[in-house]
């Protein structure tokens, strides 16, 4: 069996502590912020969590762009040369053209490497759920899938991770089209919340709406309590700015959620923070279904 890598992107929202733990790559994606163009790496070397929300929070809006085809080559080339084969794992192509970007960059770098094998497999997936899913994906690995084996589980498995989130302004989710201006102004000033998802085809859509930041964290827990499945018993909770909610999100799966054994705790980086603002808060665990 021919040595592989498992890469993603920052979009997945892991810590370089714990791609490094699983042994996977991150492609640092990049975001503009008050003119400047900053890298999302997972160590958050360019810019911390805390401060890219704090800015925001000051009225400044940050843009955000997908990997192109030449920095996927360049991505891919970097570890075949080496002689690996190459799977990577990538954020969901309902919210992005990244995926379609990876396939083209392959086709052209087939060419170049006929001897090697590179597949980019679409996750459906975003944040800490694309991060749960690579996480799942790199235990497979460890326990001796080859790289066609581990994108078939990955195809197979991936519309069991599921994705709760709310947020604590509607007017960045009215900037990305989620919900109308009309929407944004009568919720904001009635303090409704709502709770988001990513539906079977990789789209982030509106659930439900609920009032007030508890009830949409409660109402999140709900969700978990309907549909978890104990078969993988990790899972992730990640926030943007908005610790102590986390907490309480954490608190209350552990005591309505059973056969939880790890909970990894993460941010909402920029790329995908500059689309949902400062108080995102996000719920991912392996289910029954999504």
């Amino acid at each position: 069996m021919s040595k592989y890598v498992i890469l993603t992107d920052s979009t997945a929202d892991i810590s370089q502590i714990l791609a490094d733990e699983i042994d996977v790559k991150v492609w640092p994606m990049q975001f503009e912020l008050d003119g400047l163009t900053y890298r999302n790496f997972p160590d958050e070397r360019e810019m911390k969590s805390d401060e890219f929300y704090d800015i925001m929070r000051s009225g400044k809006m940050p843009k955000t762009s997908q990997i192109n085809v030449s920095d996927f080559c360049e991505y891919f080339s970097e570890y075949l040369d080496k002689g690996l084969d190459v799977l990577y794992l990538c954020f969901s192509s309902g919210l992005s053209g990244t995926y379609n970007n990876s396939l083209i960059a392959i086709e052209e770098l087939k060419a170049k490497y006929p001897d090697r094998i590179i597949i980019s497999v679409d996750t459906l997936a975003a944040s800490m759920g694309e991060g749960l899913l690579v996480y799942f994906a790199a235990q497979q690995k460890k326990k001796g899938m080859d790289i066609r084996e581990l994108a078939k589980w990955v195809e197979d498995n991936r519309l069991h991770l599921c994705h709760w989130f709310t947020v604590d302004d509607l007017h960045h989710l009215k900037r990305g089209g989620r919900v109308s201006a009309a929407t944004a102004i009568v919720g904001s000033a009635l303090n409704i919340k709502p709770v988001l998802h990513v539906d079977d085809e990789g789209h982030l859509i509106n659930i439900t709406k609920v009032r007030g930041r508890k009830a949409s964290i409660n109402a999140m827990v709900d969700k978990m309590v309907e549909s978890y499945s104990n078969q993988y018993d990790t899972i992730m909770i990640c926030q943007g700015g908005c610790r102590a909610d986390a907490d309480y999100l954490e608190e209350e799966v552990k005591k309505r959620v059973k056969g939880i054994k790890k909970i990894i705790r993460g941010n909402i980086g920029p790329v995908i923070g500059a689309h949902a603002g400062p108080g995102v808060l996000a719920l991912f665990f392996y289910g029954e279904h999504r």
